[in-house]
């Protein structure tokens, strides 16, 4: 039976070029949605842009850019990931949208009414680089551990703040479902971090100081803490809250444009399956602040929260000045797509950190790409046409083997591609050892049936590339169907 399934990247800030570690959460949240799709199920996938904050008004501010410029600028470069990592997205939000606007304001208003917002002083050393209050106990040398480089700013002023220490025994209940968070040893993190205790958290900036922001409803003097301004995206790409105008939905995708916004709410986030993707250090921000500001509007909290490590190279983290960084763009224009995305699936670890360089990606590319699935598809398809007068017919449709399924079930997108990789190198065996190329001249039709067999095996392998490498799936599925050697897929690299 068909379900409803609802998928989310977190939204990157504006404030730099596309990197490969965001490249990983768009490919990661791409191949779930395809696959999912491929079962039969209705996707909804969600991304966007975090346009909000300290970090991107000072950064505008040094370049000598009007704020509004400077986001819309940033917005664009990552939606051109949209062509270059084929990704198959539904909605692209930003929250300087209306929609999104008023969906923040009416999570507030919600908040509020249910007594978790007061107002007090506060006095705490702020890291621009998370866009959050830093603990003195969290401290690492006196910095932020997540920014180490960066000075923290000492912030005395009244804001506004959120009830979280209320909702400790219901959150330590929402952790306490296996499966609420993955992998394993993030949910006892997370769970770990509640029982702690927790301190209400700041939910606003004096307008004064920081004026980039959405207003906190009924206090002009106030803007809106980007985080929380920015996780109610997820729901507000949905087209929530019912009661706002229409012509504030922030519905900007294909599917939100069929049908009531209202009905995309109840489908995918009240009685969907709710799933969002997240890097490791969000643990805080997605499965403990967020979940409370969910339960504290009297909304259904998300059912799954995914969490990927961190890309490295050569053993450190990137850096402009180390000149480490890897560009996915650049990889894109040499390598192709689906190059880029089979590396980041097959060879970035689902849970733990990575470390990759371009010499790696090199070797893999050459040996598993090259060497591997183009070889393979060459090989069979050569003798096709040269020995089947008419292509194989279509495979009726059917599910996938339990293994690859097992692996995608459970997110681990290195282990499906390694029992696809494992049918690729079964395929090259048998060529090898039963070597059909000889048996179509002694023995023509259990020659032809050999091929069959092989172009039909071939198929299955780019039925489950699918997911992985549309382009490539689709190219082997054509040259199969049109009885043709496909253009050289993966030309080898020296």
């Amino acid at each position: 039976m068909a379900k409803s399934l609802y998928i989310t990247t977190t939204l990157p800030y504006v404030n730099a070029e596309p990197h490969i570690g965001f490249a990983l959460e768009m490919v990661q949240a791409d191949i779930i949605a395809r696959y999912r799709r491929l079962l039969g199920d209705d996707v909804f996938f969600n991304t966007g842009t975090d346009e909000h904050g300290q970090k991107i008004f000072q950064k505008a501010k040094e370049e000598g850019r009007d704020v509004q410029e400077y986001v819309d600028h940033f917005a664009g470069e990552f939606k051109k990931l949209k062509s270059a990592l084929n990704l198959s997205y539904d909605a692209f939000v930003r929250t300087t949208d209306a929609g999104h606007v008023a969906a923040a304001q009416e999570l507030w208003r919600r908040c509020d009414k249910a007594g978790d917002i007061y107002k007090k002083k506060y006095k705490g050393l702020y890291c621009v680089g998370d866009e959050a209050f830093v603990k003195e106990s969290d401290l690492v040398d006196g910095k932020c551990p997540n920014h180490p480089t960066m000075d923290l700013v000492e912030i005395e002023e009244e804001n506004y703040f959120f009830k979280l220490g209320t909702y400790q025994d219901r959150l330590l209940k929402y952790l306490g479902t296996e499966g609420a968070v993955v992998p394993e040893w993030r949910r006892q993190e997370a769970i770990n971090f509640v029982k702690q205790g927790l301190e209400d958290f700041s939910i606003s900036r004096v307008k004064e100081k920081m004026s980039w922001g959405i207003p906190v409803p009924g206090d002009d003097s106030q803007v809106m803490y980007v985080w929380f301004d920015a996780l109610t995206n997820y729901i507000s790409t949905l087209g929530w809250p019912c009661s706002a105008p229409d012509s504030a939905k922030a519905t900007s995708g294909k599917k939100a444009t069929q049908g009531k916004p209202e009905d995309l709410f109840e489908k995918f986030w009240v009685n969907g399956e709710t799933l969002q993707l997240a890097g490791k250090d969000q643990v805080r921000f997605q499965s403990i602040m967020w979940q409370a500001m969910l339960l504290s509007a009297g909304l259904p909290t998300t059912k799954q929260v995914i969490y990927h490590g961190f890309i490295t190279s050569g053993g450190q983290k990137m850096s402009k000045s180390i000149g480490n960084v890897i560009d996915p763009l650049a990889i894109v224009t040499e390598y192709g797509t689906d190059a880029l995305r089979y590396f980041l699936a097959r060879h970035v670890h689902p849970f733990e950190d990575s470390d990759v360089t371009m010499e790696r990606f090199k070797e893999a590319y050459n040996a598993d790409l090259a060497n591997g699935i183009g070889n393979l598809a060459a090989r069979i398809m050569t003798l096709a046409a040269a020995h089947l007068s008419e292509p194989v017919e279509r495979p009726a449709p059917a599910g996938f083997h339990g293994e690859y399924e097992d692996a995608l079930s459970k997110f681990e997108y290195n282990r499906a591609l390694e029992f696809v990789r494992s049918q690729v190198q079964i395929l090259d065996h048998k060529i090898v050892k039963e070597e059909p190329f000889k048996l179509i001249k002694t023995n023509p039709e259990m020659g032809k049936q050999m091929i069959r067999e092989l172009a039909l095996d071939l198929y299955g392998i780019a039925r489950m590339l699918s997911p992985f490498m549309p382009h490539t799936s689709a190219a082997i599925k054509e040259a199969i169907l049109q009885n043709k050697k496909p253009a050289n897929l993966f030309p080898r690299k020296e």
